[in-house]
């Protein structure tokens, strides 16, 4: 038996394990991945152009540099990264690959995860045993992507497809191709499509906001003369960390000033008589700002390679989409750039001595455990922010727990909710308003109505809740597995 049980081998299962490595170095791990490859989302998605939608200084790790100067990772870099620092702290060794996790059940008696998996090769069910389980298999359904049925698709005689789940060897050279939607994917595709195809036109409903960045970090190379590596990475990734809060915090203080400087960026690449299909009618931040590296899409659209039509579809017609307001639209190929269908746990099932648990009807403790799951963790990263910076708190606080307790000999840790804290009809995530976070608030966690049970999406504090304050509070309770006379009977009692 294991003391730690990892589900997922992605950003978030693979920092878990290295911070086990670098603060718990006595605790055993495994990681069950379903897929054969280290990579999670950037293994799984393969469409053109596929890059970070973040920074990578502060989408990558806290204790292992971006060497890349590019700032938006590519996913194989981005993969590459991974089985890096895999390698380097003998992470790869503890993978067990193909294994898809179908159900975890804890035990009182022992004090135990038992965890079965289906081979993906063999289809046999295996099980595992952990004291503790962390759930790092992100928050969305790797099967299936949301792929909404558009009027009279059938009707099309070209190729539809889903950026999820890209055909190997696509060919859209010199093809007329339509992309539906206006989401980061969306505005990743146009131009890397643009360079070979006819034209690409990106079909929205309604415009997004589009910031360009510079494509290459020019200020890490200027540090490294003067300073350590180590002391030149916090410095980058501190400045990427302000410059996330800055734009944020002014965005929820000051949206009309923030939306009126973002515009005036974008009217500076497509001109004022484009700016119908750049102008959102909703605040900064209510959705993700998309990031394109060196006005990208925006030179494609200006060299007449891409283009942007903002309208409803009325039905597909044989060769193409014919809209409400009367235009038509050829393609050869329909890309369907619709978004990401939210799953809980991979779609296992849990359950503590025999009682089915279902996440959706319980509260996120501190941000990183489960109510009334026993040495349980769910890394859910930020959704505003950088999704590690939160994933690397999660694991270091999980590895702060673990510590603690060893130290005072508990078995377990139990968050549990003596206060009726649940807001039934409040939203998990209410920082941002993307489609598919809406889609998905049914069977996401409950959202509590104070600490610990709230959902913060605040780094500086998170990083006093989970890094500095005491590990024991009341909202936490503790067990100890004690050997009772000389025979093999074991129980729990609850410290208080």
């Amino acid at each position: 038996m294991d003391d730690v049980l990892i589900v997922g081998a992605g950003i978030s299962g693979i920092g878990m394990a290295c911070h086990l490595r670098m603060n718990c170095p006595g605790k055993s791990f495994t990681i069950l991945e379903r897929r054969q490859r280290i990579g999670g989302t950037w293994d799984l998605f393969k469409y053109p152009g596929i890059r970070s939608d973040a920074d990578m200084f502060t989408f990558g790790y806290g204790f292992k540099r971006w060497k890349n100067r590019k700032i938006l990772g590519s996913a194989e870099a981005i993969r590459s990264y991974l089985e890096e620092a895999a390698e380097e702290h003998r992470v790869s060794e503890t993978i067990r690959f193909g294994q898809q996790v179908t159900h975890a059940s804890w035990s009182s008696e022992t004090c135990c995860w038992t965890v079965t998996t289906r081979d993906e090769d063999s289809g046999e069910s295996l099980e595992y045993k952990a004291r503790f389980l962390v759930m790092g298999s992100g928050y969305y359904n790797h099967d299936a992507g949301y792929n909404p049925a558009l009027p009279e698709e059938e009707a099309f005689g070209g190729q539809i497809i889903h950026p999820q789940h890209w055909p190997e060897n696509t060919d859209y050279s010199n093809k007329k191709v339509i992309v539906v939607g206006s989401g980061a994917t969306a505005v990743t595709l146009v131009p890397a499509m643009a360079k070979d195809a006819a034209n690409v036109t990106m079909l929205q409903r309604s415009p997004t906001y589009i910031i360009s960045i510079p494509e290459h970090d020019r200020v890490s190379p200027l540090l490294n003369i003067f300073l350590s590596e180590e002391r030149s990475n916090e410095l980058i990734r501190g400045f990427y960390i302000r410059l996330f809060e800055t734009l944020w915090g002014a965005s929820r203080r000051y949206p009309k000033a923030v939306r009126k400087l973002l515009m005036k960026l974008v009217e500076r690449q497509v001109g004022k008589e484009n700016m119908m299909h750049f102008n959102p009618k909703y605040d900064p931040w209510d959705q993700r700002l998309c990031l394109v590296p060196r006005n990208d899409f925006f030179k494609a659209v200006r060299a007449g390679d891409a283009s942007v039509e903002t309208g409803h579809i009325e039905r597909f017609t044989e060769k193409g989409i014919l809209l409400k307001s009367g235009s038509h639209i050829d393609a050869d190929i329909v890309v369907k750039a619709t978004g990401l269908e939210l799953q809980m746990l991979g779609g296992a099932t849990l359950s503590v001595d025999g009682v089915a648990k279902d996440v959706s009807e319980l509260m996120q403790f501190n941000g990183a455990l489960i109510q009334d799951l026993p040495n349980f963790s769910w890394i859910f990263g930020y959704v505003s922010y950088p999704w590690t910076l939160k994933a690397d708190l999660v694991a270091k606080y999980v590895c702060r727990l673990l510590n603690h307790m060893d130290e005072k000999g508990y078995s377990a840790a139990i968050p549990v909710d003596e206060h009726d804290c649940t807001v039934r009809d409040a939203p998990f995530i209410d920082v941002i308003n993307a489609g598919y976070v809406k889609r998905g608030q049914h069977c996401l966690p409950r959202k509590g109505s104070r600490k610990p049970w709230l959902v913060l999406n605040d780094y500086r504090k998170d990083c006093i809740d989970l890094l500095e304050k005491a590990i024991e509070v009341p909202e936490l309770k503790f067990m100890r597995l004690s050997v009772v006379g000389t025979t093999n009977e074991e129980q729990t009692r609850q410290v208080a």
